[in-house]
């Protein structure tokens, strides 16, 4: 029997994770439940952080952790969410972050040329280096004379392997968004992992954008993109660009993986959205589109198509949160999607 971690988490959070493991049950998968709902802001203590080792025990010893959202706007200054989030994806090398777009129903786009909304792709974001590393300083702060340091680390290793899984993913091209015309030291290394990914990978086309580029082809022809393969703070922008395309973030799913220990942790890309927690408004669909990318990640093909399509029905059928333009509560479309199960 595996075993599914759970950090319901902050703000809405709890909520849309309530409805996942609704769905879960209502699929009867003969999976194990380890719900962590100690791990959130009200756990949090300053300089040891709200995830300690026996947490990190636990989640060792599960298949698959579902996530479902970190962070509160008072503790926006301290370690709180790197002591969680970034904690996990260090301690289990979660290097791939894949983020599949897809449109739902062609209202939801935001283009106004019919003929160009629709979006099926998915982002390959490295997860564990560039600009977001850490590492970096400031001399002098807070004063005209103030310097700031941000590193954007790149290493053959890092790079290699998130090049060679976008190819394991894509299913006719990979597409290398970089900027490598200005940043010219990381630029040639991710071209020339990529160079060598594509000798080894005949059969799929290989293309690259620099980043301003890609934000515009997205824009004007989503359609054409199948794997997006950007480092990790141009896949971050890019995914939610993306995101945007297709409905919203609260429809956008992720998963953050290391393919060769198998183990991923799932959450969907909304943040904690404090402002509407416990008032009934989140939209659930981004994590029941996470949790059918968990299943699937576990084998269970079939269950996870059942959520997509469970999603697709709901959606056709207008059963939606008001930020889709519905009137339904959490509580009522998780129903309407059970429904359709």
């Amino acid at each position: 029997m595996s075993t599914i971690t759970v950090i319901p988490g902050d703000g809405i959070g709890p909520e849309v994770v309530d409805s996942a493991l609704r769905v879960l049950t209502a699929l009867d998968l003969g999976l194990s439940i380890d719900v962590l709902d100690h791990v959130d802001a009200n756990g949090y203590t300053p300089g040891s952080g709200a995830l300690d080792d026996a947490d990190l025990a636990r989640i060792s010893a599960s298949s698959a952790l579902l996530l479902g959202a970190i962070g509160r706007p008072d503790l926006d200054e301290t370690d709180y969410t790197r002591s969680v989030l970034l904690r996990i994806r260090q301690e289990f090398d979660l290097y791939a972050n894949h983020r599949p777009v897809r449109l739902w129903h062609d209202r939801l786009s935001p283009l106004r040329n019919a003929a160009r909304r629709t979006i099926d792709c998915v982002i390959v974001r490295e997860n564990t280096e560039g600009l977001y590393s850490g590492i970096g300083g400031s001399l002098r702060g807070f004063s005209p004379n103030e310097i700031a340091i941000d590193t954007d680390v790149n290493t053959w290793h890092g790079v290699s392997r998130i090049v060679d899984y976008a190819y394991t993913v894509a299913r006719r091209e990979v597409c290398l968004v970089d900027k490598a015309n200005a940043v010219r030291n990381g630029g040639r290394l991710w071209q020339e992992c990529r160079r060598r990914a594509a000798e080894r990978n005949p059969r799929t086309i290989s293309s690259h954008l620099y980043i301003d580029a890609a934000a515009m082809k997205l824009v004007t022809d989503p359609g054409c993109f199948d794997v997006i393969l950007a480092n990790n703070s141009y896949g971050d922008i890019l995914s939610d660009l993306a995101a945007a395309l297709a409905g919203g973030i609260g429809l956008a799913p992720s998963a953050n993986l290391n393919p060769e220990t198998t183990f991923g942790l799932f959450e969907p890309v909304h943040g904690s959205a404090p402002d509407i927690a416990g008032k009934g408004l989140a939209n659930p669909f981004a994590c029941l589109l996470t949790t059918a990318l968990l299943v699937r990640h576990l084998g269970f093909t079939a269950a996870a198509t059942a959520i997509e399509t469970a999603v697709a029905e709901s959606i056709a059928a207008e059963r939606v949160t008001p930020d889709l333009g519905g009137r339904l509560s959490t509580q009522e479309v998780t129903r309407a999607v059970l429904a359709a199960l």
